[in-house]
């Protein structure tokens, strides 16, 4: 297939990238070329250009001597609310018949009980913008792809890791070594809440594999769907593997857990409410049974304990991917020491 991915050196998009490229697939990727994450697949066409200006986009597509008329799919990481959606589709309306959006699961309405989210769950997350400006991508596609004959698909990750990327509840996106440098030196692991509600986590070379499955797949067409594992783990659970891949002793690990509410998180780090009201303080199941039927065979093969352990070697191959958070940490150690005395008190 000949494939056009907007992003392609991202955590989900380089892996799809390579998964591509393993397939024999003809790649062409728009990005910055900026990525610290991962080299475009030898043999892919790059083009250099902001994504986000529309203009300048088609100007340079439209202009190629491609080897093909039209593309395949296109595959749109970057696109982050409705008017970039809206000229995506004046864009590749001529040159794709498959267009597929990377949206985000932490769209769904947050339930009130346990029950397994599905595509069909309604879409409110009156807390967090990224995700009401997502979902307001997938309203625009709707809305101008038909009247412009392009076909598209919606997917919707959830919590993605990888080898560049160690999860945590907060504190941790633009220095995921942060964590693993915190549990090495014995400071304080802050948990979320009493660390026990379930967290769907899945490895992006899982979710590359589904949305591979997806493109070229007239099944999928008109669709959304979400792309997780069927893992869930408590929190307790995610930072005790963290802890375990990093070489730190159980019981170690243990007198450095303290756990702390999400209002305190909220209120010692505001900029990371909608995050956290809006996606990670609330248990989250996912139905995979949609992501099966359109792609047979397809599951999420990556257990969290070896994608960790997969992790922490990218990270301890090259001393400079091990960045430092360091308001991330002082916050940590000032929420830590807070509840720490609190219990003390309790105690006495």
């Amino acid at each position: 297939m000949d494939i056009l991915i907007v992003g392609g050196t991202g955590l989900i998009s380089s892996e799809l990238a390579a998964l591509a490229h393993e397939r024999g697939d003809s790649l062409t990727l728009v990005n910055r070329g900026r990525s610290p994450v991962a080299a475009p697949p030898a043999g892919a066409r790059v083009i250099h250009a902001d994504a986000t200006d529309a203009a300048a986009l088609r100007a340079t597509l439209h202009g190629m001597r491609l080897r093909r008329e039209r593309f395949d799919a296109v595959v749109q990481f970057v696109a982050f609310g409705p008017d970039h959606v809206s000229a995506d589709v004046e864009t590749f309306a001529p040159l794709t018949q498959q267009y597929v959006l990377i949206a985000t699961g932490a769209s769904y309405r947050t339930p009130d009980r346990l029950d397994p989210l599905t595509e069909d769950t309604a879409q409110d997350n009156p807390h967090w913008e990224y995700a009401r400006l997502k979902q307001a991508a997938e309203e625009a596609l709707r809305t101008a792809a038909p009247a412009a004959g392009l076909g598209f698909t919606i997917v919707r990750p959830a919590h993605t890791y990888g080898p560049s990327k160690i999860p945590a509840f907060t504190g941790n996106s633009r220095h995921p070594w942060t964590i693993v440098d915190r549990m090495r030196r014995g400071a304080d692991i802050v948990i979320p809440g009493d660390g026990t509600a379930l967290w769907t986590i899945t490895h992006a070379r899982d979710v590359a594999a589904g949305i591979l499955g997806l493109v070229g797949n007239d099944e999928a067409l008109g669709r959304a769907v979400h792309i997780t594992g069927d893992e869930a783990l408590t929190w307790n659970g995610l930072y005790g593997a963290i802890a375990t891949a990093a070489g730190i002793d159980p019981e170690a690990f243990a007198a450095q857990r303290v756990c702390v509410p999400s209002d305190a998180l909220v209120a010692a780090a505001p900029d990371q409410a909608g995050s956290i009201y809006g996606d990670k303080m609330h248990p989250a199941v996912y139905d995979t049974s949609l992501i099966k039927a359109l792609v047979p065979g397809w599951e999420a093969r990556i257990a969290f304990e070896d994608g960790m352990a997969e992790a922490i070697a990218w990270f301890e191959a090259d001393t400079a991917r091990q960045t430092i958070d360091a308001d991330a940490n002082a916050m940590a150690d000032r929420l830590a020491a807070i509840y720490r005395a609190a219990l003390e008190q309790a105690r006495a």
